[in-house]
């Protein structure tokens, strides 16, 4: 009597799991001009001052550039108006107000717009502009590639490159603002419509593994003088990076969500290898602790939807039983494939089962629906159009000029 064939077992990616490597923007030209896109305020009031602005008329020169830029999107100084003429023609001389340069625009068969966006050193990075009933989401990327290798991911298969500026985070959304025509007319009657009404950190890379400037990025989009996205329309995405996520509470204070996708740690090391690093009981321990967690804020759970992998009834209720006491919602998601992808979508019947059980638990459980398959926009498919190679600490830090 032969025994039968023991189960394949599932290889986890020997992949880091944390950011082991130095991600430094290029070094700007020598003499160049300074970009003032992304600076919090006093990062340009400094910076003013280092130009040449007295001290005394600092605050004062921030608040009308402030508007000029991020309220009326206004790229020349020549045009900043209520500025004297020659202090125009010295903001000319000593910065810029420099964007991500728009490689392609791709627009999706359901509206949703996709962007492949050129930054310094040549990179590329997607954000995608999803319109709905009432709302528009814009899905912005923080790393050129990422680190964590999440085996459903496709963004997971390029290798981390670098972080992205504040400014090519803030790019980002000044970039879908410019093709939508968001920006207002001077003169015309105020039009309250916001076709960039919520921002979601979802994009390329771990947000977290790039703080700082995604830090100073949101402070500058949520600054009520200028892009004026509230925190509460702003959605950072993290794996599981356990010793930022109160800092993020604290310095940025958006929405939170957790990629999540399991429900045991078997299964997340493959799916989500930082679990390696932060288990599910660490993460969740980080979440019950999170400053601004409360009913009105509740932490939202991702959760890919993948065939016969973590969809099973037993991975509904054991999802329950581990957030229980958490103030949340679940997200199902359905995979979105893409080109040599492992894994398939669970059936339509699996996941209206696995929601149910979450729902009658009490969770809020909507199913996400797919946007931009047809120009691989939807969750989990981007990827730079140029992909570049791992380099050594050495060699980043000797083109960054240090």
């Amino acid at each position: 009597m032969t025994s039968p064939a023991a189960a394949p077992q599932t290889q986890a990616p020997a992949a880091p799991v944390v950011q082991d490597l130095l991600t430094l923007p290029r070094k700007a030209p020598e003499g160049g001009r300074q970009n003032i896109v992304g600076l919090t305020r006093e990062a340009l009031r400094e910076a003013l001052i280092a130009a040449g602005t007295p001290e005394r008329q600092a605050k004062m020169r921030v608040g009308q550039i402030w508007q000029w830029v991020y309220h009326w999107g206004v790229r020349d100084f020549a045009q900043m108006t209520n500025l004297a003429k020659d202090y125009r023609a010295l903001l000319a001389e000593r910065f810029e107000i420099a964007l991500p340069e728009v490689v392609t625009r791709q627009v999706s068969e359901d509206g949703t717009r996709k962007y492949l966006l050129r930054i310094n050193g040549g990179h590329e990075v997607e954000t995608v502009y999803i319109p709905e009933d009432g709302r528009g989401t814009l899905c912005v990327s923080s790393q050129v590639g990422c680190t964590l290798t999440c085996s459903f991911c496709h963004t997971g298969t390029q290798k981390l490159v670098r972080n992205l500026t504040a400014a090519e985070i803030v790019g980002q959304l000044m970039v879908a603002r410019d093709d939508l025509g968001e920006w207002p007319e001077p003169g015309a009657p105020k039009d309250e419509t916001r076709l960039v009404s919520n921002l979601v950190l979802m994009g390329m890379g771990e947000p977290l593994y790039n703080f700082d400037s995604v830090r100073d990025a949101m402070r500058v989009v949520m600054d009520g003088e200028g892009l004026s996205l509230s925190r509460r329309r702003i959605t950072l995405s993290t794996s599981g990076v356990v010793p930022e996520i109160a800092r993020t509470a604290e310095e940025i204070g958006c929405l939170l969500a957790v990629s999540f996708h399991a429900t045991t740690d078997a299964v997340r090391d493959v799916l989500v290898p930082i679990n390696r690093r932060w288990n599910i009981q660490a993460l969740l321990d980080a979440l019950r602790d999170y400053p601004r967690l409360s009913n009105s804020e509740r932490i939202t759970f991702e959760y890919v939807m993948l065939d016969g992998v973590n969809d099973s009834d037993e991975d509904a209720r054991r999802l329950v039983r581990l957030i229980r006491g958490i103030p949340a919602k679940i997200n199902l998601i359905p995979f979105n494939e893409w080109p040599g992808a492992p894994y398939r979508r669970s059936s339509w019947e699996r996941i209206e089962s696995f929601a149910d059980i979450i729902y009658k638990a009490g969770y809020a459980s909507p199913i996400r629906t797919p946007r931009g398959e047809d120009i691989m926009a939807a969750c989990g498919q981007l990827k730079s159009a140029t992909e570049r190679g791992r380099k050594s600490a050495a060699q980043i830090a000797a083109e960054a000029g240090i």
